[in-house]
């Protein structure tokens, strides 16, 4: 127990070490979005309202499919703790590390290895600069305390091994920190798996035993399923589906359900492999033009093949001479159990790959690295130079990667740098030359953007508004019609047209785009005004007070909206109405300045009434339909 406790302090403590260089850092990259320009995080007020809102705000969050209820709550209190200041994020971050490496070793201590192997796991998963990602950028945040929950539910298994062992109060702790890890990541998901990998390390269960296992563990089993259940059904309510996230950045094609991902799932597996074994090559992206899409075989995902079923042959391998060396199947089987959920083989994930992904996940390839490092100690006692000499490197790789991450800057001109065919580092460098008013270079940085990814939908709805408001009207509403065209279901693109149209004075088309975005759920009252405006531009009256009163009925009760209603109901003709809206309207006012107004409209109505000779009005004796 002594030897477990040291172990697991050293291995935190070089966590810490490793990545405290990332205290220097700001917000950069998912930081600012889900973060930094999230009011609704900001606030006392509005942050438990975040619990039933999607991971990603603004109007898309629920197609991106993400819902981290607990990940955006915990963001949200330290916002309030911090007061905003970054270092505080990136210090909770960096223990979270300490913890999660501590917990690793505690984890395989006296339980799957023996304690110098376990350090030694600790210590590379400590360093390993693969980590860096979700380590020194704030929303790493979700993979860290995920890991924690994950890890600490299978060292309550593990503590329990034994037959009859796992009584209610255990298996009531594991559901719940199951639910935990889920509300944190939604790659929890593999947490059943991996406890019974834990189990089957330390009970070597044989088929014929599996029944009475099953049985001994039912209770525990069951309690995670209801966990799991009450999570989706939750993330149902909150997204209107199971897992229905973005296809990755300029892959669309994956999400037909015509071509078979996994041959470009196969051709990731090689870049994973190399990340573990020699990460000195980092990147914050893997676009398709980085890891590219299949339809067929190819060099690299054959490749991906024959690594996988070596791998798989090495773990069967070592489960069968059984004892210390079943650490190698541990750690590939743990890889397998934690990495599916993300690995886009049944469920779509954003990502073709993110280093972030392999945060947890990377914890089987500690356990299995950390054993063979032991053996080789062990076997050859002077063989110290080539265990450590690794781990020095690995230190200092992932110290000089902390700073990659400081800021947008500093992430996109290293990606730019290290990683040129990314799509995504085009993007973003436009982005900031058209902030510095460099137009020619944000133009071709677009250009290149589109050519790598392929002319994504989320790109074009992203490229068309800002080319909008520099100026390039052709171009911006090129690419956001293009994006339309690719996704008629999402109302992100419409509902920017519809606004351009509007100022241009094309009201048919600002009608079409208007109502295609009010069918694709975005802003409704936004989309209802701009679609009132289209309609009335068109001299068609009654319809657009319709689709005024329809705005108003939804909650919109502002005193504009019964102010342009009144004009609405006024053009076509129903006056008795009109007047009763502005009467509404004045109601609603908060200054004399507004109400002055309203009553000018209403002096305005009431003159060109007598004008007409339409007394009746001013009396309110007879319907407006009469009038």
């Amino acid at each position: 127990m002594k030897h477990r406790t040291g172990a697991a302090l050293a291995a935190g403590l070089a966590a810490i070490l490793a990545s405290v260089g990332g205290l220097a850092n700001g917000f950069a990259y998912d930081d600012l979005p889900i973060v930094a320009q999230n009011p609704d995080l900001h606030s006392p007020a509005t942050l438990p309202g975040t619990f039933w809102q999607p991971y990603w705000p603004g109007s898309r969050g629920r197609e991106m499919g993400l819902w981290r209820p607990l990940t955006t709550w915990a963001l949200g209190v330290q916002w309030q703790l911090w007061g905003g200041a970054p270092l505080g994020f990136h210090a909770t971050n960096v223990l979270l590390h300490g913890l999660v490496a501590a917990l690793l070793v505690v984890l395989l201590a006296g339980h799957v290895v023996p304690a110098s192997a376990a350090l030694a796991a600790g210590l590379l998963f400590a360093v390993h600069p693969v980590h860096v990602e979700a380590v020194a950028n704030v929303v790493g945040f979700s993979e860290l305390l995920s890991a924690a929950f994950f890890l600490l539910a299978c060292t309550v298994v593990a503590r329990r091994s034994e037959p009859g062992s796992m009584t209610l109060g255990p298996a009531a702790m594991v559901a719940f920190l199951y639910m935990l890890a889920l509300l944190s990541k939604e790659s929890a998901a593999g947490l059943p798996g991996a406890v019974f990998l834990v189990d089957a390390c330390r009970r070597n269960p044989t088929l014929r035993e599996a029944g009475a296992y099953l049985r001994d563990r039912a209770t525990m089993y069951a309690a995670m399923a209801v966990a799991a259940v009450l999570v989706l059904w939750a993330r149902l309510h909150v997204l209107g589906s199971a897992a229905s996230a973005w296809p990755p950045l300029g892959a669309e094609i994956l999400a037909d359900g015509d071509l078979p991902r996994i041959w470009t799932v196969l051709g990731t597996w090689p870049e994973i492999a190399r990340l573990l074994v020699f990460p000195l090559r980092l990147s914050a992206d893997y676009a398709p033009a980085v890891i590219p899409i299949a339809n067929g075989w190819t060099l690299r995902n054959a490749l991906g093949l024959a690594l996988g079923l070596a791998v798989l042959g090495c773990a069967w391998l070592s489960w069968r001479r059984g004892g210390e060396a079943r650490a190698v199947a541990f750690g590939v089987l743990w890889f397998g159990a934690t990495y599916l959920p993300a690995s886009n083989l049944f469920v779509l994930t954003g990502v073709l790959l993110a280093e972030r992904t392999l945060f947890l996940p990377s914890a089987g390839f500690a356990a299995a690295a950390g054993w063979l490092l032991y053996r080789l100690r062990r076997r050859r006692p002077r063989a110290g130079l080539l265990v450590w000499a690794p781990m020095a490197l690995l230190f200092c790789r992932t110290v000089a990667r902390n700073p990659a991450w400081k800021d947008n800057k500093a992430v996109f001109s290293t990606l730019l740098r290290e990683q040129p065919r990314s799509g995504r580092a085009h993007w973003v460098a436009g982005d900031l030359y058209l902030q510095q008013g460099d137009h020619a270079r944000a133009l071709a940085a677009y250009r290149s953007a589109t050519g790598l990814l392929g002319g994504s939908d989320a790109l074009l709805s992203a490229l068309g508004p800002r080319l909008l408001t520099a100026g390039f009207e052709r171009a911006g509403e090129h690419m956001l019609r293009q994006a339309w065209r690719e996704r008629p279901e999402i109302g992100y693109a419409p509902a920017r047209l519809s606004a351009h149209y509007d100022r241009q004075g094309r009201w048919a088309e600002a009608e079409a785009a208007a109502r295609a975005a009010l069918a694709g759920g975005a802003g409704s009252v936004v989309q209802g005004h701009l679609l009132a405006r289209a309609l009335a531009g068109q001299h068609r009256y009654a319809e657009a007070a319709a689709v005024r009163s329809a705005v108003v009925r939804s909650g919109e009760d502002r005193w504009q909206q019964w102010m342009w209603l009144a004009e609405a109901e006024f053009a076509a003709e129903r006056v008795v109405a009109a007047l009763d809206h502005l009467d509404s309207a004045r109601v609603r006012t908060g200054s004399a300045l507004d109400a002055a107004r309203i009553d000018s409209i209403r002096t305005e109505y009431h003159g060109v009434l007598q004008t007409k000779g339409l007394k009746c009005i001013l009396k309110k004796d007879l319907p407006s339909s009469n009038c």
